[in-house]
């Protein structure tokens, strides 16, 4: 966690950076991006994988919220789904 100060000064240097070179800070933006949708995607191929052995071994129950857990995780990368470059 930042103070209060340290919070402002990070937002000054961000904002200056974003005015003066905007194409460096649009490739920063970009990665940043990208990381977060190839870790959603990890997760549905993980949750993916689990869903039948948690059914099996720890019941439907478990199955069930793996299954919620898939859908809420599908619904979010169909949402984000024009923000992200699969690069």
């Amino acid at each position: 966690m930042l103070s209060k100060e340290d919070q402002r000064r990070f937002d000054q240097i961000t904002r200056h950076l974003r005015e003066s070179d905007p194409r460096f800070f649009a490739r920063l933006d970009h990665r940043i991006r990208a990381r977060r949708g190839r870790w959603l995607l990890l997760l549905t191929v993980v949750l993916w994988a689990a869903l039948p052995a948690m059914t099996v071994l720890a019941g439907r129950t478990a199955g069930a919220m793996c299954l919620m857990a898939l859908t809420a995780n599908a619904g979010l990368m169909w949402h984000f789904r024009h923000r992200w470059r699969w690069r």
